[in-house]
């Protein structure tokens, strides 16, 4: 059994807040729900805060997780019968540990309040929402089923953020293999050949190549290891400056298209999110030419991007999503059939939503096979180098030995 700490709002609107013992989440919400609670918010007593810290972002802008949390809360809410106003109430008092989101939803709730609609009053709050997020608020308020919308607004939002993660995490491991790399050649040059050098210098005969190469290499560096760091950073800075440029933007995203493992992880995440995007927007009544534009916004590659916008312009003239994006082959075929399927069969969305399913899975694969080269080859780089510094200084030891005998 273990304890879990539970939010609930009781019989007459108020928030109950303690702990209760139970054998899982699931079981700990019935056992609330038999008492007449409705269960907001149930975790694992210990899990509460992690090293003093609430569960709540404080940064200025909400995070991530806050916008999540915050979905799941109001859908459930209003899945369970409160009005929309009274909803906006509870969750205030929820979040106070949480100064910006506790502001944020008592500006939200003014507003409902004064009669403006709930997608309009998160649109007033300077950009915390997505273009889709609110057109999936308005499309459920149109259509009279908020709180299921909010449900699949959560779902969506949990897959994205689970999908971004997988890209991230998977690159922590090879970027510190890298900077520790780079940082043990530092040390070896700086630091450790150094000493031999004064050694080599007295001893007056002349050093083999390889070692004239490291020893002067290790010089130039602890003369001039400013200059690596300001090259580094004017290269970075270079960069960042020409990819705010979409021109040069978009001749990046296509060169990264076209490389080996990099492009295929780069298409599978762009066609998940894609067809994620879309198939949630197109199950919320949203029309698939709105669809699109909002789709559009959300891809990260322009070239990718590009596409969409010209596959727009094909269905605006009476053609099917099928045949617009067959032109512009940017689809895997697998993907092509499946959208085609859901075409005939009247089941576009579900189909959309399944090959997200699949090209989630098939850029795991991509990171996997990745991550198999790109460590090997770090490794073995790394341990290349080394050996070759220390061969280098073996050598030259051993010479000055053979000219002392």
């Amino acid at each position: 059994m273990t304890m879990f700490h539970y939010q609930a709002v009781n019989s007459v609107g108020d928030i109950e807040e303690g702990e209760i013992e139970a054998e899982n989440e699931a079981n700990c919400v019935q056992q609330l729900q038999s008492i007449g609670f409705i269960p907001i918010r149930v975790k694992p007593a210990k899990s509460q805060t992690f090293l003093g810290l609430n569960l709540y972002s404080s940064q200025n802008k909400l995070s991530h997780k806050s916008i999540v949390l915050l979905t799941s809360e109001l859908a459930m809410l209003l899945d369970s019968g409160l009005p929309l106003d009274r909803s906006l109430v509870v969750l205030m008092d929820l979040a106070n540990d949480n100064e910006n989101l506790n502001k944020l939803i008592g500006r939200v709730l003014e507003k409902v309040k004064s009669g403006v609609s709930l997608a309009d009053a998160l649109e007033q709050q300077s950009g915390v929402f997505t273009k889709f997020y609110l057109n999936m608020i308005r499309a459920g308020e149109a259509g009279g089923n908020l709180g299921n919308v909010l449900n699949r607004m959560a779902i969506y939002l949990e897959s994205s953020q689970e999908l971004k993660e997988t890209v991230s995490t998977a690159l922590i491991y090879p970027a510190i293999l890298l900077v520790m790399s780079l940082a043990s050649l530092f040390v070896m040059l700086t630091f450790v050949v150094p000493q031999f050098s004064e050694m080599f210098a007295s001893a007056g005969k002349e050093l083999p190549l390889s070692t004239q190469i490291v020893v002067g290499l290790a010089n130039w560096l602890q003369h001039y290891w400013w200059l690596v760091i300001g090259s580094v950073i004017s290269i970075m800075t270079y960069f960042n400056f020409q990819l705010g440029s979409p021109e040069t933007k978009k001749k990046w995203d296509g060169r990264w298209l076209k490389l080996p493992l990099v492009g295929d992880m780069v298409l599978n995440k762009e066609i998940a999110n894609i067809t994620r995007t879309l198939g949630t927007l197109l199950g919320n009544g949203v029309s698939i030419l709105s669809a699109f534009t909002i789709v559009r916004d959300t891809v990260d590659n322009l070239i990718i991007a590009a596409a969409l916008s010209e596959t727009e312009d094909q269905i605006k003239q009476g053609k099917t999503l099928f045949d617009a994006l067959n032109q512009k082959a940017i689809f895997p075929k697998m993907a092509m059939q499946m959208i085609k399927m859901g075409e005939e069969t009247g089941h576009l969305e579900e189909m959309l939503l399944r090959v997200a399913t699949i090209y989630d899975k098939q850029l795991r694969v991509s990171i996997a096979r990745m991550l198999a080269l790109l460590e090997p080859a770090l490794i073995i780089s790394l341990g290349i180098m080394i050996a070759g510094i220390i061969v280098s200084i073996l050598l030259a030891i051993l010479s000055v030995n053979d000219l002392a005998a």
